[in-house]
């Protein structure tokens, strides 16, 4: 810990403010992660990551940094990370799922703006984040019009690029793609002061695609019932998936994989057989933010997959490894990616009804951070799907903080209740 202090301090952390929020996590890991029972035993290197947030990896990105490699912060999934490995550098996902900045934060954005803009924003202003202090580059990117603006206001604060997204998905929007990625390449070899070589972007492909792979390997597990994992805890090596050390994690995840597989062979799970399977679909969770997964977990409800971009959105698709070009292959699994800014965006809409189907889900939880337009207006073409497949879904509107918590453990018990009434017993 004394090695930590040492390192916050000369990062230039808030060790005030920073302190405050370290000392809030504990309590919130042990009631949602250690009260768990039956847990999978190869949880407990998730749990020292996790019990270890700012220390460990930050002081390998410290490492990093002294033997002359870069560190590159992202907040979306569309920004290529085979791009920045292939050139030498080192992905981190910069993304804030605690309001501990949102006060600064307000000073120059609207209070009616998505809390996970103004948290983002937030932890630079406050110094509060090692990984966002760590940073020799921050890469926004144009999803909402919120970002696009915000992202200025992160420029005056430290080196920033932005890459823009098309809002549909026509020739023209492929070809604007295209250039953008090729500009974001230029753009890390700049920073990094390597090029990456078409054999740099394959490996990068492989590795990026393995992680990938493992965490599809984690998620199928999840279709069995019992679940042999809770989604809680999945959800976490999800959001992990965003920072760790590449292969270690994949490596880990494999290894969790395994037995959870060893599980459901044996037909051992952490819910009883028959529990109501709900999916969470909508906007993103960050670390810490576990507030509706834990609500739904301690509900009678059984959480097996996200529809989000800490989820499935994440790892579905990969790149293609025997593609004759590289950055064509990068390109194109990106832009497959559904997230609610495209219009029109049938291809979410599909996935939903796909997932709920694979997963045989019971009924779904559909999340909107507060101000979040285009997860928001988008709810109302993925509740006529639903309803046309005959899946319930109910409308969670919310924030970062904990008031709201007992008004949604009653909505959603009263809806898993409901599912109770239709589902036949197993």
């Amino acid at each position: 810990m004394a090695d930590n202090r040492q390192m916050w301090e000369k990062l230039g952390i808030d060790m005030e403010a920073h302190d405050a929020l370290l000392g809030a996590i504990p309590a919130l890991v042990e009631e949602t992660f250690m009260r768990q029972e039956n847990r999978p035993a190869k949880m407990d290197f998730f749990d020292f990551v996790l019990g270890d947030i700012h220390g460990i990896r930050v002081h390998e990105l410290q490492e990093i940094k002294a033997n002359g490699g870069k560190v590159i912060g992202t907040f979306c999934v569309y920004v290529p990370e085979e791009i920045i490995l292939a050139a030498g550098g080192t992905c981190i996902g910069l993304c804030s799922g605690v309001d501990i900045g949102t006060a600064e934060a307000e000073k120059v954005l609207p209070r009616n703006i998505c809390p996970m803009i103004k948290a983002s924003l937030g932890f630079k202003m406050t110094k509060t984040c090692p990984y966002f202090e760590s940073t020799d580059l921050v890469v926004g990117e144009t999803t909402c019009d919120g970002k696009q603006k915000a992202w200025e206001i992160l420029g005056e604060m430290t080196p920033t690029y932005v890459m823009e997204l098309p809002a549909m998905k026509r020739d023209s929007s492929r070809r604007l793609w295209d250039s953008e990625v090729a500009a974001f390449k230029n753009a890390v070899e700049q920073t990094t002061g390597k090029k990456g070589t078409d054999d740099d972007l394959k490996k990068a492909i492989a590795k990026v695609n393995g992680k990938r792979r493992a965490l599809q390997r984690l998620s199928a597990t999840r279709q069995a019932d019992p679940v042999p994992i809770s989604g809680t805890d999945a959800l976490l090596i999800e959001q992990i998936a965003f920072y760790d050390d590449v292969e270690r994690f994949a490596a880990k995840t494999n290894e969790l994989a395994e037995e959870l597989e060893a599980r459901v062979a044996a037909g051992e799970g952490v819910f009883p057989k028959g529990t109501p399977r709900l999916m969470i679909s909508g906007t993103p969770m960050a670390v810490p933010n576990w507030k509706i997964p834990h609500i739904i977990e301690t509900s009678g409800g059984a959480l097996v997959v996200e529809e989000s971009c800490t989820g499935q959105r994440y790892f579905r698709e990969l790149v293609e490894e025997s593609a004759s070009d590289a950055m064509d292959a990068i390109a194109d699994r990106y832009l497959k990616t559904d997230c609610a800014c495209f219009s029109p965006n049938d291809e979410r809409i599909e996935n939903v009804i796909k997932l709920a189907k694979e997963y045989n889900v019971d009924g779904v939880v559909y999340t909107s951070l507060m101000f979040c337009g285009p997860y928001s207006v988008e709810y109302n073409k993925v509740k006529k799907a639903l309803d046309a497949a005959g899946i319930p879904v109910i409308k969670i509107d919310t924030d970062y903080g904990m008031e709201d918590v007992g008004q949604i453990k009653t909505r959603i018990e009263a809806f898993i209740e409901q599912i109770k009434e239709t589902v036949p017993a197993s």
